[in-house]
């Protein structure tokens, strides 16, 4: 029987979704998105990672084990996409500094 990823993804998801947050907050703070998709990558992983603790909370608590897989499965894959739009927004933030 696999592990149960639920709990991690439901923790990553959280502290990412935070992390993504802040990149918004200083990014209006500092007026540094101008002229760059950095605010609408921050933007949607915020979004990624709600659904994704949406979809990971639902998978920890249902009693159906079928439903469980599809939920965890869902969150796992935004928690990916969300990944990575946090990826790009950390590659634009680091090529506008340089």
């Amino acid at each position: 029987m696999m592990e149960k990823k639920s709990p991690h993804i439901l923790n990553a998801s959280s502290n990412l979704l935070g992390f993504s947050l802040i990149i918004i907050t200083s990014l209006k703070i500092t007026k540094i998105s101008q002229n760059t998709y950095l605010d609408e990558f921050a933007g949607l992983s915020c979004l990624l990672f709600a659904c994704s603790c949406f979809f990971s909370f639902l998978a920890i608590r249902t009693q159906n084990e079928k439903r469980e897989n599809r939920f965890e499965t869902i969150a796992d894959y935004l928690f990916l996409i969300a990944l990575f739009c946090i990826v790009l927004a950390v590659l634009i933030v680091t090529i506008k500094i340089i």
